[in-house]
C-alpha cells in the first residue's frame, strides 16, 4: 500500500510540472514570453494527452485562454500592457478589433485584409486631399493706421538728399515755394497750366490772379496759415477735385505752393493723392518722399491721419 501511494503522489506530482511548463512552452509560442522553454520538464509533455485526454494543440488553445481570463494578475501583465509594448505585431485579431490603433494618425493599421488590392497610394493620398482644411479664424487688417510719431519718424528718416524750389511729386503735379510761384520765365518752362497757392493773402505769397494776368494759366488761392491749430482739411476735397479736374485736361501741369512748399502745399498734395489716387497715408508720404523733403506741422498730420481713417472705412481698408 505504501508503494501504491507514493506511485500515486509521484504522477500527480508529474502532471502538475508538465502543465506548468506547458503554460510556459505555449507563452513562449503565443509571443508573450521571448525566451524558449529549456527546462527539462519539457520532456514529460508526451505524458499530458495521456492524463487530460487533450490533443495538445487544444492545451495551447485552453493555456492561451487561461492566460487572457488572469489579465488582471500580477504575475502576467494583460495584453494591452505587454503585447503592445513588446510585439504589436503578434496581437491577437480580436485585440485589434477592440482596442484603436493610435500608432497611426489616419486610423488604418497596415495589417488590414479587406482593402482593395486595386487602391494604393494614389487613391490614399487622394483621400487625404478630401480632407476639408482649417481655415485661420483671425483675420489680421492689411492696414494699420499710422501714428503721429511713426508719420513724424517717417518724414525724418527718409529725407530728400536735397530741396529745390519746384520738383514734380506726381506726373504733371509739382510743388514748390513761394520763389517758383514768382517766376513766370521758370514757370513757362515747366509749361505749369494751373497754379494753386496754399498762402494766398496780402501779407503772405500775395500774387493773385492779376500776378498771372497775360499767362496762358488758372489761379486758385487758399488763406492758410502754418499752424497746427488751423483747419486745413476743410479744403481737402475742393482742392483734391480741382488737381484732378486740372490734370484731366490735355497737357495739362499743377503747381501747388506755398512758402516754403513743405507744410501747407505738402498737406494739400498728400491728401490729393489719398482721395483721387487712393493712397493710404504712408503711401502718399513715400511717393511724395521720395522726390521732395517735406513736414507737415503736427496738427496737418492729424487732420490727414483723420482723412486717412475715413478713407480706410470708406474703402474697406480699416
Amino acid at each position: 500500500m505504501g508503494l501504491c501511494h507514493f506511485a500515486l503522489a509521484l504522477l500527480v506530482l508529474l502532471e502538475v510540472v508538465a502543465q506548468v511548463d506547458t503554460q510556459e512552452m505555449v507563452r513562449a509560442q503565443c509571443g508573450t514570453c521571448p525566451r524558449a522553454c529549456t527546462s527539462i520538464n519539457f520532456l514529460l509533455l508526451p505524458a499530458l494527452p495521456l492524463s487530460h485526454g487533450l490533443p495538445f494543440s487544444q492545451k495551447q488553445h485552453q493555456v492561451c485562454r487561461d492566460r487572457r481570463l488572469k489579465a488582471g494578475s500580477k504575475k502576467y501583465p494583460s495584453e494591452k500592457t505587454t503585447a503592445w509594448a513588446k510585439y504589436p505585431h503578434r496581437v491577437s485579431d480580436s485585440l485589434s478589433q477592440l482596442t484603436p490603433d493610435t500608432s497611426h494618425p489616419t486610423g488604418v493599421r497596415p495589417d488590414l485584409q479587406h482593402w482593395p488590392e486595386s487602391q494604393g497610394m494614389d487613391s490614399l493620398q487622394k483621400q487625404d486631399l478630401r480632407r476639408p482644411k482649417i481655415h485661420g479664424s483671425v483675420q489680421v487688417s492689411p492696414y494699420q493706421p499710422p501714428t503721429l510719431a511713426s508719420l513724424q519718424r517717417l518724414l525724418w528718416v527718409h529725407r530728400a538728399a536735397m530741396l529745390n524750389h519746384v520738383n514734380e511729386v506726381w506726373p504733371n503735379l509739382f510743388l514748390g515755394d513761394a520763389y517758383v510761384a514768382r517766376d513766370k520765365n521758370k514757370l513757362t518752362q515747366l509749361g505749369i497750366t494751373h497754379v494753386v497757392n496754399v498762402a494766398a493773402g496780402k501779407f503772405q505769397v500775395d500774387t493773385g490772379a492779376k500776378f498771372y494776368r497775360g499767362m496762358p494759366l488758372e489761379y486758385y488761392g487758399i488763406e492758410a496759415d502754418d499752424n497746427p491749430f488751423f483747419d486745413l482739411s476743410v479744403y481737402f476735397l475742393p482742392v483734391a477735385r480741382y488737381i484732378r479736374s486740372a490734370l484731366s485736361v490735355p497737357q495739362g501741369r499743377v503747381l501747388v505752393h506755398c512758402a516754403m512748399g513743405v507744410s501747407r502745399s505738402a498737406t494739400v498734395v498728400l491728401a490729393f493723392l489719398m482721395i483721387c489716387e487712393n493712397m493710404t497715408l504712408v503711401e502718399a508720404i513715400q511717393t511724395v518722399q521720395a522726390h521732395r523733403d517735406i513736414c507737415p506741422n503736427s496738427g496737418f498730420l492729424r487732420q490727414l491721419q483723420v482723412l486717412d481713417n475715413r478713407l480706410g472705412r470708406e474703402t474697406g481698408r480699416l
